[in-house]
């Protein structure tokens, strides 16, 4: 397999910036990508040995397009996450002034974290969406809009400059990036990891989504996120994409996924990683009665009992 990472391009994306800080990244290939969804094809065509890709943000959550084509295709699984904090420049081709600007461009997740910046200095400019904010910024370059919303670093790549710096509508905004390959064996517990699933309803009725929330939390299974996606049969039909805390190795974990492949039509799994930026001394202990000697004990009452041992 090619010894190659894809990921959200072109050239000076957060995207980029958030790869280049797994070590890594220094000995693959960094092979930029038009969207999210040719990064992951990329993996599954046997082009990439993994793509890099923003999933979530701090201030609009899940990011849509990836968890769609993560729920679908030929199954992938995540490896890592990185955690990346987010701020704006307005760039512009050299010259250019604030009152000279009437189109903006950047990726659609980046104008719900600049909305009310624009309100206050750009109240008549027309947003333009692009592939990515390092995108917009070379659409910039070539002259189809006038500013572009992405990270300061990409100026000097694209002949720009920075008019505006620090601009984000909520402070210590982030977003969350993963490494994505193909299906594999998850690497061993940490201690603070994360289990990311899709899960699809059985079918449609009161307390369904009750029925499978209460598979993790009978379990002491902590959610991290919870995203109704519709599954493109008809209106009311969703799936959830779900982050949990947890390894599939504790036994908390995969008793509650077990409990969900009884009751769901269809459950993706899509991979237990360690979670960015947590020390595993620092994450709390297990709700009593859900660790791991736990449940081996009450499987062992449960087999005495079985036995004629009690």
């Amino acid at each position: 397999m090619p010894a190659s990472y894809a990921y959200l391009g072109p050239e000076g994306t957060f995207t980029e910036v958030a790869l280049r800080t797994l070590p890594e990244s220094a000995t693959r290939q960094l092979v930029p990508m038009v969207s999210v969804p040719a990064a992951l094809d990329a993996v599954r065509a046997g082009e990439a040995e993994a793509a890099f890709v923003p999933i979530e943000n701090s201030v609009e959550g899940g990011i849509t397009t990836t968890i769609d084509q993560l729920a679908v295709g030929e199954p992938l699984m995540i490896y890592r996450e990185v955690l990346l904090s987010i701020t704006f420049a307005l760039l512009v081709r050299p010259g250019t002034k604030l009152s000279d600007i009437k189109t903006v461009s950047a990726h659609p997740a980046a104008q719900p974290q600049v909305r009310n910046w624009m309100r206050d200095h750009l109240p008549d400019v027309v947003w333009e969406s692009a592939a990515s904010n390092a995108d917009g910024a070379r659409l910039v370059q070539e002259g189809r809009y006038d500013a572009a919303f992405a990270g300061e670093f990409a100026a000097a790549r694209y002949g720009l400059e920075a008019l505006e710096t620090e601009i984000h509508d909520a402070e210590n905004a982030q977003t969350r990036f993963v490494l994505v390959g193909r299906p594999a064996r998850p690497a061993a517990p940490t201690g603070a990891d994360k289990t990311s699933v899709v899960i699809w309803q059985r079918d449609d009725h009161p307390g369904a989504l009750l029925e499978l929330l209460q598979e993790f939390a009978v379990r002491g299974v902590n959610l991290m996120l919870l995203q109704s996606r519709p599954t493109g049969e008809g209106i009311g039909n969703y799936c959830f994409a779900i982050d949990a805390e947890g390894h599939i190795s504790d036994r908390r974990v995969a008793e509650a996924l077990t409990g969900l492949k009884r009751v769901c039509p269809q459950v993706r799994f899509l991979g237990s990683y360690p979670q960015a930026d947590v020390d595993p001394k620092d994450m709390r202990a297990p709700r009593a009665g859900t660790s791991d000697d736990e449940f081996a004990a009450a499987s062992d009452w449960l087999a005495r009992c079985q036995d004629g041992r009690f």
